[in-house]
């Protein structure tokens, strides 16, 4: 165990409170740690750790502005960080699952040309517009931009936005290591190891949102970098608000993750039930890691395109959370109905039902 300075979400207008903890490392190499769980790596290179600490100041993130050294500390700040918060998702994912997802690699500072980049995704080799240059592992991978624009804090100082020094973008990308490892909503595992498919679905990137808010404890995950959206913007992706499938739109253009705000609001809704009703509410976070396994289960359909449209829908992933914990399956489906999701029906007609004003469905 080394002693580790990170972020942790203190429910501020921030990226956290800079605390410091214990981070289990194998190994700590130039501008890289080696985790029992992942790699996390700054492309970027230079010698970030010579000195063997891992307590670095965030310097507001770095960035351009700042001085070399001050980046320097910025720069391995985000990686010790990125490091913590995804040995704890994936400790997290191991104990509920009772088994560890694939060794994860997380790669900072990726797509800086020719212009600065401040968000993160989860890349699996493949081909396509969505298909990196550089090879990528079969398993996945999250990479990170090094980071672009700048954000407030509580403290109404300027925080140049890397992704790396925030938890929910870290632990968002983590959510679909999750699910292309138990639900595999693409059924990637049945395409061949270098040809998988990186387009998300509404119920892969709804998944990673409330994953995310499980993990940070507050519905509002990207209060802090989207703070300037209302909160009644479904691009805030508050999970809180009452997004029913009268808000699901669908189909190749549509955002999967305004889509998915739809899914992680049901869901973090269930989650307030089952603690209403005297549960842990870890409970309900059992129900819905193993729900994702036992979703994934091939149907013996291989790759048709019934297979993968039934993989997209809503009520699919409710009944295999309700098979997992049926004592629980009243709670869930109800908390479900008040968002417009029943079983066995898809999302198509359930959102037609919803905008319809269909009660039957709406409001059950």
């Amino acid at each position: 165990m080394m002693r580790a300075a990170v972020h942790l979400p203190d429910g501020g207008r921030g990226p956290g409170r800079h605390t410091v903890v214990d981070l289990d490392v194998l190994e700590l190499r130039a501008a890289e740690l080696v985790l029992p769980e992942a790699t996390i790596r700054d492309e970027r290179g230079g010698d970030l750790f010579g000195d063997g600490s891992l307590v670095f100041d965030h310097a507001q993130g770095g960035g351009p502005l700042v001085s070399p050294e001050l980046d320097r500390q910025a720069r391995a700040f985000g990686v010790v960080n990125a490091a913590y918060h995804t040995q704890r998702a994936l400790r997290f994912v191991a104990a509920v699952l009772g088994r560890p997802l694939p060794h994860l690699v997380v790669r900072i500072g990726m797509h800086d040309q020719p212009r600065r980049w401040g968000g993160g995704h989860y890349r699996l080799p493949g081909q396509g517009a969505q298909s990196d240059p550089e090879a990528v592992s079969p398993a996945g991978e999250v990479h990170l931009g090094g980071g672009a624009g700048f954000v407030s804090t509580h403290h109404t100082q300027r925080y140049f936005h890397a992704p790396a020094h925030n938890p929910a973008i870290v632990s968002h990308e983590v959510g679909h290591h999750l699910c292309r490892h138990t639900a595999d909503f693409r059924l990637n595992r049945l395409r061949p190891p270098q040809q998988q498919t990186n387009k998300k679905t509404a119920l892969d990137e709804g998944t990673a949102d409330v994953f995310t808010a499980v993990l940070l404890g507050t519905p509002d995950i990207y209060g802090w970098h989207r703070q300037a959206v209302p909160e009644g913007e479904q691009r805030r992706r508050k999970l809180d608000r009452r997004w029913t499938m009268a808000h699901f739109q669908g189909g190749r253009d549509r955002d999967p993750h305004t889509d998915g705000t739809v899914w992680a609001s049901a869901c973090w809704t269930a989650r307030q039930r089952v603690t209403e009703a005297g549960f842990d509410p870890g409970r309900f976070d059992s129900l819905l890691l193993r729900g994702l396994e036992l979703a994934g289960r091939d149907g013996g359909k291989g790759l048709a395109e019934e297979a993968l449209r039934e993989r997209r829908h809503f009520s699919r992933l409710v009944a295999a959370m309700v098979q997992v914990d049926q004592h629980l399956g009243p709670v869930v489906l109800g908390a479900m109905a008040e968002h417009g999701i029943h079983l066995g029906i898809s999302n198509s007609d359930l959102s037609r039902a919803a905008r319809a004003g269909q009660d039957r469905l709406v409001d059950a």
